[in-house]
């Protein structure tokens, strides 16, 4: 790795949402959230376990009512990543979801009421080993600031944090992390900037209510980008309307692309033109849904001719470079190893690069 390839990360305290250690140097988390009714155990446990395949780290649950933080502990029994229990308001739920087995629980301290009731969720989370997650949202802050600062701001997206901080460690909890969310990409980065300089609490970064499928991801990758640029973020989100396995797997190909973690094939290909020399485009898309599965760090180039794909194919695991008279090149290692006819392209390919996922494995 280069050195202009290497991003340093900021300095942050560290806790643990379960057994995964967030800040302090720790890699950067990828999470979800069900979207799932959480008394219905069996659609939940479902839902989680779909993003446990598909890499999550962490999984929040919402925990509205009794009739949620009544099922939790039978869906924490049945999976494997922590959970965050999603609680708003009402105390109670934070109570009942840590004794349930949540790892974390998503609460503003400043929301829940009086100084006891504060006391009463901080001594729940310590005594069941629970972390926490202030969470300011520029659609939701506080009366006092908005008439103090006119408007959703950084200034006061910032102040809200703090000032929820501020409450937990009063009562000497010290095991949370932050985010301050908009839907505004720039009013998120900037928000995010400003705390990153204020306070060395861990911070969990996303673009709340991104959209959908494609708006949300392009959204997520400019607002994530530049803060995992700074040095920024140790648990990241991206909030799609969209199935939530969706929101894994662009939240993984953001950080591949950063270089902060890696995970399954990484697929370089050209748009196609006039000069292909197979059908690129539809080769990559079946590509992408068959090695879906692998999990193992393989770099693999799909390049329709010889303009740019020797080159590509010298940086990558494997690569197929697009040849004539209906011929193509397979470099392995960067090294031209044997040519393929048109026939069976993805299924020569997936077979390399599961034969290439096997060899990795047996290695670690």
């Amino acid at each position: 790795m280069n050195s202009f390839q290497r991003i340093p990360r900021r300095d942050s305290r560290q806790i643990k949402v379960g057994d995964i250690f967030v800040g302090g140097g720790a890699p950067i988390s990828v999470q979800s959230m069900t979207n799932t009714i959480t008394a219905d155990v069996a659609a939940t446990i479902g839902q989680v376990r779909a993003l446990e395949d598909a890499g999550a780290d962490i999984v929040r649950v919402s925990c509205p009512d009794e009739e949620a933080t009544e099922a939790l502990s039978a869906i924490v029994a049945a999976v494997k990543v922590p959970l965050v229990a999603d609680i708003h308001f009402h105390y109670k739920r934070a109570l009942e979801a840590a004794k349930a087995g949540a790892s974390c629980l998503r609460i503003n301290p400043g929301n829940i009421g009086s100084p006891g009731r504060v006391a009463e969720v901080v001594s729940a989370a310590k005594d069941h080993g629970c972390s926490m997650r202030i969470g300011v949202n520029a659609g939701s802050l506080e009366k006092d600031l908005l008439e103090q600062y006119g408007e959703p701001c950084p200034e006061a997206m910032v102040a809200s944090a703090l000032r929820h901080a501020q409450i937990l460690e009063d009562h000497d909890f010290f095991d949370f992390k932050i985010s301050v969310k908009a839907s505004d990409a720039l009013l998120t980065i900037a928000a995010y900037r400003a705390l990153a300089n204020a306070c060395n609490h861990p911070l969990h970064i996303g673009i709340t209510e991104a959209g959908g499928l494609l708006t949300g991801a392009v959204k997520s990758a400019v607002g994530l980008g530049a803060l995992l640029q700074d040095g920024i973020g140790d648990t990241i989100r991206v909030s799609l309307a969209a199935d939530p396995v969706q929101e894994i797997r662009v939240g993984f190909e953001i950080l591949k692309t950063l270089g902060l973690r890696e995970r399954g094939v990484r697929i370089i290909a050209c748009p196609s033109c006039a000069r292909q020399q197979f059908p690129v485009i539809k080769t990559v898309k079946i590509l992408e849904e068959r090695l879906a599965h692998i999990k193992t760090p393989i770099t693999l180039s799909i390049i329709g001719c010889v303009v740019n794909g020797p080159g590509e194919a010298r940086e990558t695991d494997i690569g197929l470079t697009g040849g004539g008279r209906g011929t193509h090149q397979i470099y392995l290692n960067g090294v031209t190893d044997h040519r393929i006819s048109d026939k069976g392209i993805a299924d020569h390919i997936v077979e390399l690069v599961e034969r290439k996922a096997a060899e990795v494995e047996a290695q670690t």
